[in-house]
């Protein structure tokens, strides 16, 4: 069985639940069900998001979309977890729950990049944290199961979509299984999902069953055997990866039935050649072939036959990626190959005695259905439960509009690509201008400034592949590196049209560009650069070099500093002629793959000759299926072929940074000059014997000599006090309860002072003790430092 062709969004024939119309807001309560008129809902979605009615939030859209194909749609946002209770406060849904984690990953959004528990939730009311489990998506599912038995639960959201198959787990260190195998759902619907959602609701409402439905593009379920109809190949035979196990031949298991020894002699020399002619027999490339050009001539790409679509790639096995690194960098690779919706072949891999079976992306959405999906009737703001609260992801993102989806970027270390696809889809003009007079006219308190027209990029509207045929068969991750590719459009003549037409419309002061820019792609048309600096920029614009090194931005998949170079030169031009001081403000990631001590030292001597000071740095977040991640797990280039050969190379092992040690370290050599890294950095840089180079007053130096403040301080650093109170990092201070107690002590004669981390006896009398305090003092002073210092 092919995957099913799908429906355009909006031709489905609506659900019998449309005479009810629309909802003000999707209802959250049994209360707000009645006063709909409600009975029931037919669908109910359980996020670990607040309710926000805005196209900027997943769960709005889905539940929208959903809503306007007939159905009658609830939301359970943030419930608690710890009990099935808040899973049944809308009741039971008549066809399925959907559920999803978020618009973030649940465990990025509670942990740090060095796995430290953050203490606020931008999507939650008031910036409180601790509002989702972890894991989300495998909790709440378990939840609606033990809520409603026998009610089919679908996941999807980026948590998901990230999970899909086996993955490297960050925040446990080891390779999971597929989320579908832990969360135990019954579909899951990766990327932005509106297509095969929309078309799995109408098929269950039809009363299919949801283990039947397994034909659905950009759909994940979990099978004991390959679906009939299918033909399967080995991934290596596509990327064959080396240093593995050698597969036994099986003639090794052919024996002679003789014990003459000539004649078992004859018999294997016979059986060879016969078996040498059969295989010759069968090899196409030593015998003729008539090839039938009959399905290829005079049709169109679309019509012809496409044998990849029934036929699978067996990926290596849960188990076979959890022990062997090599062939986990070789599933990622072949994973990262089959993301094109028109030509990628569904993925199956086997979990013991189960296989997952993920089928190819869906098919991208046309502006028509990209302009319906935006100009569904959001409120704009969150749900009324609310009440003042705020909900600081909302207000980010309550002026700004996204003008399209996916990136054919492929920068390593973003998810945007394995989420949403490489393929651009934008919205038209009229759709976008729509959207602002909406904002203009619904959001309280609009200022007349729209802080954002963008989307995963800025200046990737509109542009496509110009060769159909080039954009069906390819499977390069990157349309734009390592150079830009011939088949793509460059041409932002679009985009600045929008950008114009925006400007226009009546009670907007300001139009400002936020997402960030891709300045290799920019330079290639001039006139983009000079809009962009002449009216959209409020002082700063940011963009993401992310590394000036060629080790760490090849690893990256990043652009050379020569294109930043040649965007800055164009952008400072463009904005003397405006008239303007505008400044580019470069992010930068610490602790990449590929990244080495040197190459961070370099980027910070560039940071201090072009006068940047960055106050915050963003560690590197591994974070699940993307290639970075690959790299940081398996610490081989997994960018290219994993043969022998390519193992064998030089560059084949990627150094990274790991461990909290030398994570801190690659931040810190950042922030060169904040005083508090000061002592790591020296100790750093004599330890690589580049003190003289870098320790000093001179303006290639990173850090300065050590101040005489400064040796006073280490050397006072975690020593008791002249009242021999401990001042020690962490360790409490004495308050006037216990100094009263401290002193009576000391009238008995009972504690000494400076008995820290030494045992009872450690001062004699040779020592001082006895001796009176300003000669004590005088010892210290002249006493050696520590090894501290």
């Amino acid at each position: 069985m092919t995957a099913s062709t799908q429906h355009a969004l909006f031709d489905y024939p609506k659900y019998w639940a449309e005479c009810y119309g629309t909802a003000p807001f999707l209802p959250m309560s049994r209360q707000e069900m009645d006063e709909l008129g409600w009975d029931s809902c037919d669908i109910i979605l359980v996020t670990g998001d607040a309710y926000v009615d805005h196209p900027s939030f997943g769960m709005a859209i889905i539940g929208r979309m959903l809503e306007s194909q007939g159905f009658r749609v609830g939301i359970i946002a943030q419930p608690d977890w710890h009990s099935k209770d808040a899973f049944m406060q809308l009741g039971q849904p008549n066809l399925f729950f959907g559920v999803t984690a978020g618009n973030m990953d649940s465990m990025i959004n509670r942990y740090t990049a060095e796995r430290r528990i953050r203490h606020d939730d931008a999507y939650t009311p008031n910036d409180e944290g601790g509002k989702r489990p972890d894991r989300a998506v495998t909790v709440y599912t378990q939840r609606c199961k033990e809520a409603y038995k026998g009610v089919p639960v679908i996941i999807g959201g980026i948590e998901a979509s990230l999970r899909r198959i086996a993955h490297y787990d960050y925040w446990s260190d080891k390779v999971r299984r597929s989320v579908l195998f832990d969360s135990k759902a019954d579909l899951l619907v990766y990327g932005n999902a509106e297509r095969p959602l929309i078309d799995i609701a109408h098929r269950i409402a039809r009363g299919e069953d949801v283990n039947t439905i397994t034909d659905v593009r950009g759909s994940a379920f979990l099978t004991k055997q390959a679906l009939p109809g299918w033909k399967g190949i080995d991934s290596r035979s596509i990327d064959r990866p080396g240093k593995i196990d050698p597969i036994p031949s099986p003639y090794e298991e052919i024996t002679p039935n003789t014990c003459d020894s000539k004649q078992s002699s004859d018999d294997n020399d016979a059986n060879a050649v016969s078996i040498q002619e059969a295989l010759v027999e069968k090899d196409i490339t030593k015998t003729p072939q008539v090839i039938d050009i009959s399905v290829y001539k005079n049709k169109s790409w679309r019509e012809k036959d496409k044998p990849w679509q029934t036929t699978y790639i067996n990926l290596p096995t849960f188990e076979q990626v959890k022990e062997n690194k090599t062939l986990y960098a070789h599933a990622s690779r072949i994973f990262h190959q089959e993301v094109n919706p028109t030509s990628a072949k569904p993925l199956v891999q086997r979990h013991g005695e189960r296989l997952i079976w993920l089928n190819p992306p869906a098919e991208p959405l046309t502006e028509q259905e990209m302009d319906g999906v935006f100009g569904l009737p959001y409120q704009r703001r969150p749900h009324p439960s609310y009440g003042n609260a705020k909900i600081p992801a909302y207000d980010m993102i309550k002026t700004s509009i996204n003008i399209m989806r996916g990136c054919f970027g492929g920068c390593t270390f973003c998810s945007i690509t394995e989420h949403e696809g490489r393929i651009i889809q934008s919205r038209s003009h009229e759709s976008i201008i729509n959207e602002i007079e909406d904002i203009r006219d619904k959001v309280p308190g609009f200022t007349g400034v729209i802080s954002d027209l963008g989307g995963p990029t800025a200046n990737m509207y509109q542009l496509n592949c110009k060769s159909e045929k080039a954009e069906a068969t390819c499977r390069k991750p990157s349309c734009v590196w390592p150079t830009i590719c011939g088949h793509l459009d460059t041409d932002h003549t679009p985009t600045i049209e929008l950008y114009r037409k925006a400007r226009k419309v009546k009670g907007i002061k300001k139009v400002l560009i936020a997402s960030g820019v891709r300045y290799d792609l920019a330079i290639q048309d001039p006139d983009y650069v000079k809009e962009l600096a002449s009216h959209h920029v409020g002082g700063y614009l940011k963009i993401a070099p992310e590394h000036t090194e060629e080790g760490p931005l090849n690893n990256m998949m990043k652009p050379g500093m020569g294109s930043y170079h040649k965007f800055k030169e164009l952008f400072d031009h463009y904005s003397k002629l405006a008239g303007k001081k505008q400044y580019l403000i470069p992010y930068f990631i610490s602790a990449h793959p590929g990244t080495t001590d040197r190459d961070m030292i370099n980027l910070a001597l560039w940071l201090k000759e072009n006068d940047f000071k960055l106050d915050q740095v963003q560690n590197f977040y591994p974070s699940p299926l993307a290639n970075a991640t690959t790299l940081y797990h398996t610490e081989l280039n997994s960018l290219r072929n994993i043969t022998s050969k390519n193992l064998a190379k030089d560059d084949a092992n990627v150094p990274v940074p790991k461990g909290t040690i030398q994570r801190r370290l690659h931040k810190a050599i950042l922030r060169y000059h904040d005083p508090a890294n000061w002592p790591l950095l020296r100790a750093t840089f004599k330890k690589m014997g580049l003190a003289n180079k870098l320790i000093g007053s001179k303006p290639t130096c990173l850090v300065p000599h050590e101040t005489r403040a400064e040796k006073n301080m280490q050397h006072n650093k975690g020593k008791n006090n002249s009242q021999g109170f401990k001042t020690s990092p962490g360790q409490q201070r004495q308050t006037k309860g216990n100094q009263s107690r401290n002193s009576f002590n000391k009238k008995q004669g009972q504690g000494k002072q400076g008995l820290t981390r030494f045992s009872d006896n450690q001062f004699s009398k040779d020592d001082g003790q006895n001796q009176p305090q300003s000669k004590r003092n005088n010892a210290n002073k002249k006493r050696k430092p520590s090894r501290q210092q």
